[in-house]
């Protein structure tokens, strides 16, 4: 078995004050007088579990009520799926679903330890168990999950993968064509502009690096007519024959006019002399260059000014850096090229569009034909199902209705729904509003055997599901929970004996009164799992009453025997 519920603690719980329930695979029968308690186990269950807490479920004069629910499913990888989805870690064994409720109606919900939302722990709750019972809102009762029944149980993965790849393939094209033409129009607004601004720029044709490049260039030239002036006046001095190239030249003529000894001791002077003139001479030369490259046509320094300040005020027109412009004429060229090949885009995209729509409508169409042909194979095995369950006069129906075409999605374009006639000639109707406690809990289960290979969750409990039947009509309910319970873990609550006698592990509720230190005489329930000769007295007393005969006892141990 992939997975069970293996135990059960309830503290402070309506009339249980505290319980340690261990709990088999297979059928698990709960049996017990009326008023005993075994709604409560399904109550605290529901707690444990996402059912809606009610502040009355707390044991009068305590504060708070805890129920925690083990679960076994170290061999259940969808239940390590669906953690992984809602950014729990993973189990490696057992998953521990724990409610707390005080008496003012506030509860605090847990998974392994951890504080999670009450929405889901429901979520938890809802894939590790199924209740179904008259008062049960969720499990086959709730339509929601009924159109992946059908699929389930008709075997149309594939055609559901083919659906839900062909819808997103159209929604990602009807996205792709909105966006195409909100472009479109977006440009076809903005073309006269674009039109203009491409012009504009195209005339200027500003280059990368050009606005730098003829700051730079104004900066010489603005500073170029002070530096003129500068070396001039530099120019001059050192040309100037008083001053140190006259006095540099009278020192080597002086020099060179001593006797040759002496001229030998002072010819390092005569060189760094000569090499001083000649440095001059050199620098005298490129101050000159200089001087020449200084002197700027003042037309010329306009033009690099009128050049400049209009990139400049080009690039604050379409905020934007100077070296920006000449990627924004491309830019907008490819908006003014969009909104000329753009017809033709769009074209395109519509037919690809129209292609999509007619395969979603045709899967769409494929997938509701199987849903139908399924429908009706699972409406005759139910119909089989349902004379030995004593509801013969029933008529099942698995209603598939086409959607609004703004409700389909990757799921289809259907609307599937279990309904059922209780009498000849009624409406179908759903089954929580035309059936009775007990016959919604036989066709429920009915379905269940008919859905028995198609999965569901592993832990499924029924809630009085023999409720005014007998003979033979109860046996065929035991024999089909017990049939149910060789591929899921199954805990019935029953009055009747013939379902009991199915059971692999047979619980006793009950209801006893306990005394404390202060003499407070307070009731509470009690569960008793029954062994051979205990589980035989309690079928014996649920087939004569209160007082055992030996003809009951004889027929127990009939039952028994047929069970076994």
């Amino acid at each position: 078995m992939a997975a069970m519920l293996t135990h059960l603690s309830i503290q402070n719980v309506v009339l249980i004050d505290r319980l340690d329930l261990p709990l088999n695979a297979g059928l698990s029968v709960l049996t017990g007088e009326t008023g005993a308690g075994k709604s409560i186990l399904l109550d605290a269950l529901g707690l444990a579990t996402g059912a809606r807490a009610d502040a009355g479920l707390v044991r009068a004069g305590q504060e708070k009520a805890v129920v925690t629910a083990a679960f076994d499913v170290l061999d259940l990888k969808s239940f390590n799926a669906l953690l992984e989805a809602v950014d729990l870690p993973p189990c490696e064994g057992d998953a521990i679903l724990r409610r707390t409720l005080n008496n003012d109606g506030r509860s605090k919900a847990f998974f392994n330890d951890q504080p999670i939302s009450v929405t889901l722990l429901k979520t938890l709750g809802t894939f590790l168990v199924e209740v179904h019972g008259q008062h049960d809102d969720r499990g086959l009762l709730n339509p929601a999950g009924h159109r992946h029944l059908v699929d389930a149980y008709g075997g149309h993965n594939a055609l559901l993968v083919q659906a839900k790849e062909i819808y997103q393939s159209l929604i990602a094209l009807e996205e792709e064509l909105a966006a195409k033409r909100q472009e479109i129009e977006a440009a076809r607004l903005d073309q006269e502009y674009y039109q203009h601004s491409v012009e504009e720029i195209r005339e200027l044709n500003p280059q990368k690096g050009e606005e730098q490049q003829l700051a730079d260039e104004r900066q010489l030239m603005m500073q170029g007519e002070k530096a003129v002036e500068d070396i001039s006046d530099v120019i001059k001095q050192l040309t100037d024959k008083t001053d140190v190239e006259a006095a540099v030249r009278g020192a080597l003529r002086t020099l060179l006019r001593f006797e040759d000894a002496l001229k030998t001791r002072i010819e390092p002077v005569l060189e760094n002399f000569d090499r001083a003139l000649q440095d001059i001479d050199d620098g005298i030369k490129q101050l000159e260059q200089s001087l020449y490259d200084l002197e700027f046509d003042p037309d010329q320094q306009a033009g690099v000014e009128e050049r400049l300040f209009a990139i400049r005020a080009l690039a604050r027109k379409h905020k934007c850096l100077p070296d920006d412009l000449p990627d924004l004429a491309d830019k907008m060229e490819g908006f003014l090229t969009a909104v000329v090949e753009g017809d033709e885009e769009i074209a395109r995209l519509e037919k690809a569009v129209a292609e999509a729509d007619a395969a979603f409508i045709k899967a769409v169409e494929t997938l509701r034909q199987a849903r139908v042909d399924t429908a009706a194979k699972l409406d005759a095995a139910v119909q089989k199902e349902l004379p030995d369950l004593k509801l013969e006069k029933a008529r099942f129906q698995t209603s598939v209705q086409p959607l609004p075409r703004e409700h389909w999605s990757g799921e289809g374009g259907d609307k599937v729904e279990f309904l059922v006639s209780t009498n000849p000639g009624a409406e179908f109707s759903p089954m929580l509003k035309v059936a009775s406690g007990g016959e919604m809990s036989r066709i429920v289960l009915a379905l269940k055997v008919c859905l028995l290979e198609r999965g569901g969750a592993p832990t499924m409990i029924f809630d009085e599901v023999d409720k005014g039947i007998g003979g033979a009509t109860a046996d065929a309910v035991g024999e089909r929970l017990y049939r149910l319970a060789e591929k899921s873990q199954v805990l019935v609550i029953t009055h009747s004996p013939q379902v009991a006698a199915r059971g692999s592990s047979h619980l006793h509720i009950s209801k006893a009164e306990n005394e404390n230190s202060d003499s407070v005489v307070t009731t509470v329930t009690k569960v008793q799992p029954l062994e051979a000769t205990e589980r035989r007295e309690e079928i014996a007393r649920m087939l004569s009453g209160s007082e055992i005969t030996i003809e009951a006892r004889a027929q127990a141990d009939n039952l028994l025997s047929k069970s076994a």
